[in-house]
């Protein structure tokens, strides 16, 4: 059997594995096992996003907690930090989110959270995969018939998780007299967002608003902002927000319908929690892949970046490792620690908005704080997937670019998660000179590993 969790849980086609129903019993079975509290009635947490295919893994999730003796809390559609938010201010034992995120309809996942509201570590996926993997979860001991668990459902979560969004947007403020156009990508935000900002005061334009299952990222919302960004000059509107499917990432556009992606808003929130000595320990974490234009706007104003491995899990560790309060990625999973324990698209939102009411400044020039390096990306399908180390000539091309880019410069190399494929990143002051380096570093490695 193949490894089940990936970067962030479990991931695939709906209806075929490891999305089916029989294993999504057991990944629930198994969930309930590890985090019942048996000094309490334990309960676990379970919210999905808009896919058609919810129904069906919801149904199973919920047959194998129950059958362990752990009631369920069903909160329906909710973003995925919600779920997250709901599970911790609840007191659960643990939270699940059934949603494949920016995937289209097709793909589902399962993602666990714990009862802090975290992201589960490594380890503990790998216990629960062990359980499944092994046949073990099949032969757990069930409780008698009077002590199986119970399901219901929390009608109150998205008003509960609303009104946690607007307790984080400072109390001083409103949105009185902006016009805003906000794409809920037909997710898991569609209710909860436009709530938010119209209770806060703002005129909102609603795209994405009309989920039927199956048009879920459908040339919409985080992935595609080219018709948010449209519409913000067609209404005149003051910014644009799109989300992903079940909103944990969030990518502007300022009112000239310019998009402004994940490094634009740590760079543009990072510099104002500096100035007002609000930002921990003069940093911000983000991964290998974001752009160094990030790091050197950071640095003008006193601050460092710190990077990690591609996953906003792994932000999310590095930031609790160093108590830092903000980071993020650049496809716009932002967090602000502060206020929450995962990336949310809505919470994000708001605390850009925040910086420029209070700096009285409109995002197309508080953008200017962050000058874009040009990046270009080649990906490299291989035969046969080999560590960049174990090849001399290409350690000795890596050198020789790493060498020639020098501090204005950076060239990245790291394979796919999930397919036979390297990941070639370069970025540099000069587009024309980086697509060359580029295209010569992608050229040889698929010399090397096709051979």
């Amino acid at each position: 059997m193949d490894k089940l969790f990936g970067t962030d849980g479990i991931r695939g086609i709906a209806n075929e594995f490891p999305m089916t129903t029989d294993l999504a019993m057991k990944v629930g079975a198994g969930t309930a096992h590890l985090f019942k509290n048996h000094h309490r009635r334990p309960k676990i947490v379970i919210g999905k996003d808009t896919r058609l295919s919810g129904y069906m893994i919801e149904t199973a999730i919920t047959a194998g907690i129950c059958a362990m003796g752990v009631d369920v809390l069903l909160v329906g559609p909710l973003p995925t930090p919600g779920i997250a938010f709901i599970t911790s201010s609840m007191r659960a034992d643990a939270g699940i989110v059934i949603s494949a995120s920016h995937n289209p309809y097709e793909y589902n996942g399962i993602k666990i959270f714990s009862p802090t509201g975290y992201k589960l570590p490594d380890e503990i996926e790998a216990q629960i995969e062990r359980l499944i993997v092994s046949g073990d979860v099949e032969r757990l001991p069930r409780p008698p018939v009077s002590e199986i668990g119970r399901a219901k459902r929390i009608d109150d979560a998205q008003g509960r998780y609303i009104v946690y969004l607007k307790n984080t947007f400072p109390r001083e403020l409103t949105l009185d007299g902006l016009k805003l156009v906000v794409d809920c990508a037909h997710g898991a935000a569609y209710r909860v967002a436009p709530a938010v900002f119209e209770e806060l005061g703002a005129q909102v334009v609603l795209v994405g608003d009309r989920p039927n299952g199956k048009n879920i990222n459908d040339h919409c919302g985080a992935l595609y902002p080219e018709q948010m960004a449209r519409l913000v000059r067609e209404y005149h509107a003051h910014a644009g927000i799109a989300f992903d499917g079940d909103a944990d990432r969030v990518i502007f556009a300022d009112e000239t319908g310019e998009i402004l992606d994940g490094d634009h808003l740590m760079a543009i929130c990072g510099v104002h929690l500096m100035k007002t000595n609000r930002l921990n320990r003069r940093t911000v974490v983000a991964t290998v892949m974001s752009n160094m234009g990030l790091e050197a706007a950071l640095k003008r104003h006193g601050a460092q970046l710190l990077r990690t491995a591609v996953g906003d899990r792994y932000v999310v560790e590095k930031m609790n490792e160093g108590r830092y309060n903000l980071g993020g990625e650049q496809s716009g999973h932002i967090v602000f620690m502060d206020h929450g324990t995962t990336g949310d698209g809505i919470l994000s939102a708001l605390q850009l908005l925040a910086v420029m009411l209070k700096e009285d400044k409109p995002l197309s020039e508080l953008k200017t704080i962050m000058e874009r390096f040009p990046q270009t990306l080649v990906n490299v399908r291989v035969k046969q997937r080999r560590p960049i180390e174990d090849i001399d000539e290409l350690v000795r091309l890596k050198d020789r670019i790493a060498s020639a880019l020098g501090e204005n410069g950076r060239l990245l190399i790291r394979p796919s998660g999930t397919e036979p494929v390297i990941r070639v990143m370069i970025e540099g002051r000069d587009r024309s000179r980086i697509q060359s380096l580029a295209g010569e570093m992608a050229e040889a490695i698929s010399r090397h590993m096709d051979a």
